[in-house]
């Protein structure tokens, strides 16, 4: 039987490399349980308080990783992105901590209170229409004006790793979990999560979860290829993008 060798933007090895790398700067989020919503539900139930940590989310993970993956020449120009919220925030944070320029192009229509939080960061916003489109090309635009590192929020296996040091401190926390339920949006958290977790305990069941209003990833693993929506209709901001290959 072939083999297939196909080598993936991230693995068990890479995660924890990132763990190392970003350990002093990152919160070890706390496990907390609930006996009502157990009673409710009849089972065992875990939840891993990203909000807790640094910026406000698991978006710091990844960001931090890219950051500090970079060596000295490339980080002196700085780094760029495109980002409704969460990793604008955490990426300007990042660099912040690194002290190098970010420069983090927001729609127009990206939730205030986000936008506030990268301003406070450090993060030079630059704006961009409400459209992918319109983010991607405008942050080619200042990558080539300044030679800034372009750090994707989700399509980056930087990113892929940090985030999957979610599950080396969940199954640390409580080895005998045997479901994780993540969101999914770009794929970048799920991506971590599911490599770390399946390197970890093969047998452990990885369910991703998105609002009915913005279902491309049920629709993609449906049709067995990435399936873009025309437009997505949920009020959280944050499960807006689309998959990345």
């Amino acid at each position: 039987m072939e083999v297939n060798k196909e080598k993936y933007a991230a693995d068990l090895s890479s995660i924890k490399e990132a763990r190392g790398r970003i350990s002093s700067f990152i919160h070890k989020t706390p496990l907390m349980t609930s006996e009502s919503l157990d009673a409710i539900s009849g089972r065992r139930l875990f939840f891993k308080c990203e909000c807790f940590q640094k910026g406000g989310a698991f978006k710091f993970r990844g960001a931090c990783n890219a950051i500090f993956s970079l060596d000295d020449q490339q980080a002196a120009k700085g780094v760029v992105t495109h980002s409704s919220g969460n990793h604008a925030a955490a990426l300007a944070l990042a660099a912040k901590l690194r002290g190098i320029t970010s420069y983090i192009v927001i729609p127009k229509n990206a939730p205030q209170c986000k936008v506030q939080h990268v301003v406070r960061y450090g993060g030079q916003v630059i704006w961009s229409e409400t459209t992918i489109k319109s983010r991607e090309e405008t942050a080619t635009t200042v990558q080539q004006e300044t030679g800034a590192a372009l750090i994707h929020p989700y399509n980056d296996g930087r990113i892929i790793s940090g985030q999957g040091t979610i599950s080396l401190e969940l199954l640390e926390q409580a080895p005998h979990i045997d479901t994780i339920i993540v969101p999914i949006s770009g794929g970048g958290l799920i991506s971590g999560v599911a490599l770390a977790a399946k390197s970890i305990n093969p047998a452990i069941r990885v369910l991703a979860a998105e609002p009915k209003g913005a279902n491309d990833a049920a629709q993609s693993k449906a049709a067995g290829r990435i399936v873009t929506l025309p437009e997505t209709n949920t009020v959280a901001d944050g499960l807006r993008a689309f998959l990345g290959p």
